[in-house]
């Protein structure tokens, strides 16, 4: 009964990604253009999410820095709301609402970029650091699900919005974590030419 209730989420998952792979190959696409246009503009990528999209965030982040499957130079990215002393003196300052954005304010500017993960898209930290990124005249990504919410409705015509069709938590994270994978390779494609990854 487990074993067949544990298979069925794979099925599922595989017929999802099978399904959204067409609609969502091409603000993926967009989103990978965008991120070289920054770092090879010289800007750096700042990105944040709550709970399990805060752990998405320090995984792409990760991968930026330190590589997909391919040797290439380290890329310019930090996740937000990694550092606890940092996230909790701005909390203690007011509102926990402020976290991101603060951040935005301290660290970002012109040329850089801001990437958001939000399974909803309405959680008020996140929509106010795009707000943050906005006023310092940086682009947004927002990976979203459940129509994108607040922050879907807030993107500009500069901006991303890559939203799952979804409104299951976990297969919405599954997607985004499958678009992290796609947004590095997009990378490493776009930077280091199209060749064949050998183990």
């Amino acid at each position: 009964m487990l074993e067949q209730r544990i298979q069925q989420q794979f099925i599922d998952t595989a017929e999802l990604h099978y399904q959204w792979a067409q609609s969502l190959a091409k603000p993926v696409a967009d989103a990978a253009r965008a991120l070289l246009a920054c770092i090879t503009g010289g800007g750096k990528v700042l990105v944040c999410g709550n709970g399990a999209s805060g752990a998405l965030a320090q995984y792409l982040a990760a991968l930026m820095v330190g590589g997909l499957e391919r040797p290439r130079p380290e890329l310019p990215a930090l996740a937000l709301g990694a550092d606890a002393a940092t996230l909790t003196a701005v909390a203690r300052r007011g509102e926990y609402a402020d976290v991101f954005a603060a951040q935005v304010r301290a660290l970002g500017g012109a040329g850089d970029m801001l990437l958001i993960l939000s399974s909803n898209g309405n959680a008020v930290n996140l929509v106010r650091a795009a707000q943050a990124a906005h006023e310092r005249e940086m682009s947004v990504i927002a990976l979203t699900g459940r129509g994108g919410g607040e922050l879907g409705r807030m993107l500009r015509e500069t901006d991303v919005h890559v939203c799952v069709p979804h409104d299951s938590t976990p297969r919405i994270h599954e997607a985004h974590q499958l678009m992290l994978h796609c947004l590095c390779d997009g990378l490493d494609v776009q930077l280091l030419g199209d060749q064949e990854n050998k183990p």
